[in-house]
């Protein structure tokens, strides 16, 4: 079995595995292992990460409106 050494953790993230493990009666390496494996199991393997990306373009037929910053907010530069 591989193993993974994480560098430069920041101290709340320690401190919240540590308490999340505690809170499930794991040590703080199974509870780390298993939050892993969840996050691996999340994207099927055959799927691209780009796959679940779609661009939807809604046309409202009101030609005339524009989405420019000065339509939007005016002259006045808010």
């Amino acid at each position: 079995m591989k193993s993974l050494h994480i560098r430069d953790l920041h101290e709340d993230t320690l401190s919240g595995l540590k308490r999340r493990a505690v809170r499930h009666r794991r040590s703080l390496q199974k509870e780390v292992k298993l939050l892993l494996e969840e996050a691996a199991q999340m994207l099927p393997d055959d799927a691209a990460p780009e796959a679940d990306l779609k661009l939807h373009i809604v046309h409202s037929g009101n030609q005339s409106s524009s989405w420019r910053r000065e339509a939007i907010y005016g002259d006045d530069g808010r």
